[in-house]
């Protein structure tokens, strides 16, 4: 048995096709473990849920940005953008299946075996893996819940950018959702901002990563995705960026944890 993690797909299912073909990925007996933004921007973003639905327990991915941003538009909530390419989901006869199943993925997930954690954006400084745990669970039990609709509707928005005890309900939500799917650069008091989204060697001096700021990294170890800028790189011990910028024109990663191999298939046709 071998535990696989891959980087975001967003609709690039021949490219994960291509590398689970080479390690002889089976379902049967292996695990595959995603780091979200299933859909989006690629060209098979049905084919991405269908795939990966139909592995059942032998997959788990976490919700990312452009996922949640589905269910909202099949909501009719969020705004539909050209560069989605989610037509064909909300068209499909077994899009509402699909989009249930998605709606009931969680946003931070824990292997049992090997002890890693998974988010999609990674965890804002503030909180400790305990703390993160907690408002997980609360913003999952709340989109998964008959009022799903209405916090979908609610969670757009970059305020609050730092985390407090006594925030209300709503406020918890819309930051739990930023710091899980979108955050990627901090100020140095642990507020999340979401102006800069380019490579870090450009960023502004102000701003620092989310895992720059956590210090000494303490937990368990961190996978994530969403920063496609970062290629897959970062220099702190126990976390590790797995988003490689396949839909951008640069790659899909996969890392086999056991033996901490990562293979990689170059994805031109994107660029």
């Amino acid at each position: 048995m071998a535990t696989y993690l891959v980087g975001d797909l967003q609709g690039c299912l021949h490219e994960l096709e291509q590398l689970l073909t080479e390690v002889g990925f089976s379902p049967s007996r292996d695990q595959l473990w995603l780091t979200g933004d299933l859909v989006a921007r690629g060209p098979d973003s049905l084919g991405c849920l269908r795939r990966i639905a139909a592995l059942g327990n032998a997959a788990t991915t976490v919700l990312g940005n452009h996922d949640l941003h589905l269910l909202a538009v099949a909501n009719g909530i969020g705004r539909p953008k050209a560069a989605d390419r989610i037509d064909d989901i909300l068209q499909a006869a077994d899009g509402a299946d699909l989009l249930y199943w998605l709606r009931h993925q969680p946003l931070l997930a824990e292997h049992e075996g090997h002890g890693f954690v998974m988010t999609h954006a990674g965890i804002p400084p503030q909180w400790s893996l305990e703390q993160a745990r907690r408002a997980a669970r609360r913003a999952e039990a709340e989109l998964q819940s008959p009022q799903y609709r209405q916090r979908l509707a609610q969670m757009y928005g970059d305020e609050p950018g730092r985390w407090r005890e006594d925030l209300d309900e709503l406020e918890q939500l819309r930051y739990t959702i930023n710091a899980f799917t979108r955050m990627r650069l901090c100020h140095p008091d642990g507020r999340l901002d979401f102006g800069y989204k380019a490579t870090l060697a450009e960023a502004p001096p102000t701003l620092r990563p989310w895992y720059e700021l956590r210090g000494q990294y303490q937990d368990p170890p961190l996978v994530f995705g969403h920063w496609a800028a970062l290629e897959g790189r970062c220099d702190i011990a126990g976390i590790h960026a797995l988003d490689t910028g396949c839909v951008w024109g640069g790659s899909l990663t996969l890392l086999c944890w056991d033996s901490g191999e990562r293979r990689s298939t170059p994805c031109p046709a994107y660029a």
